[in-house]
């Protein structure tokens, strides 16, 4: 099932979030990959324990929290703190296998994943 959620963020949280996704430090995007994907994934990504990461990720999930559609059509009983890549000069995701299950960043806790979103 394809849902669009127009609006998710509002223009100031986007502005905001483009401002500092352009700033950031980006690392080997393949480092989140699973053992199946890690030959496929050529890309950037925010490092999950990184300051821009933890803060766009907080508005990212606070943006989830308020939406009635979000939380209707997904019925989420925990929400996997989001990623966020980067794809430059031919940079690609080859075919792969998602990871059903993903840990969270420093805790014990694993999650199934059951719900992308781009």
């Amino acid at each position: 099932m394809l849902v669009k959620i127009p609006e998710l963020l509002t223009k100031e949280e986007v502005a905001y979030c483009h401002e500092v996704l352009l700033k950031a430090q980006w690392a080997d995007g393949s480092i989140t990959a699973g053992h199946q994907s890690t030959k496929a994934k050529n890309n950037l990504q925010l490092p999950e324990n990184s300051p821009e990461c933890q803060e766009l990720g907080d508005i990212i999930m606070a943006a989830l929290a308020r939406s009635n559609l979000f939380m209707s059509a997904a019925l989420p009983a925990k929400i996997f703190p989001p990623l966020f890549n980067c794809y430059q000069g031919g940079q690609s995701f080859g075919v792969h296998v998602d990871n059903a299950i993903r840990q969270v960043p420093g805790t014990p806790v694993k999650i199934r994943t059951d719900v992308s979103m781009t």
